[in-house]
């Protein structure tokens, strides 16, 4: 593949209702993002989370540590970072840290609400963190 393959850029429509264009233009603009680079971001994040739920190989090779060659260190990390390069010219470490971290805190969150929900993990205030829940309780 040759390097402008990477950087060519394709024009793609859809059409949503005004009150969600303006919802996703609200949300763009609250993290200073134009409208392309939100829904860009927005459906390769979606794409992430099909992935996920459909147990295919290349989410088992993620769960396991191991990536395709495409994708050294396997979770995405390359294109999330590729991403968010393209928004700005120049992002500091701490933005990009914040940036990549703030993702895994979203996902982390989404993740723990949803065992809990299913029962599988319970969080004890008493004693400070989640654990697995077990037949017994």
């Amino acid at each position: 593949m040759s390097d402008d393959a990477d950087t060519d850029r394709a024009v793609v429509k859809t059409f949503v209702p005004t009150y969600q264009k303006a919802e996703w233009k609200r949300h763009a603009d609250e993290l200073d993002m134009s409208q392309s680079e939100f829904v860009r971001t927005m459906v390769q994040a979606g794409r992430r989370g099909f992935a996920l739920e459909s147990g295919s190989d290349s989410t088992a090779n993620r769960a396991e540590g191991s990536s395709d060659g495409s994708d050294p260190g396997g979770d995405g990390l390359e294109t999330r970072l590729l991403d968010l390069l393209e928004s700005d010219e120049y992002l500091s470490w701490d933005r990009l840290v914040e940036e990549l971290a703030g993702d895994f805190e979203d996902r982390l969150e989404e993740t723990l609400q949803r065992l809990q929900n299913d029962n599988r993990v319970q969080y004890s205030g008493r004693r400070g963190g989640y654990t697995v829940v077990t037949d017994g309780e």
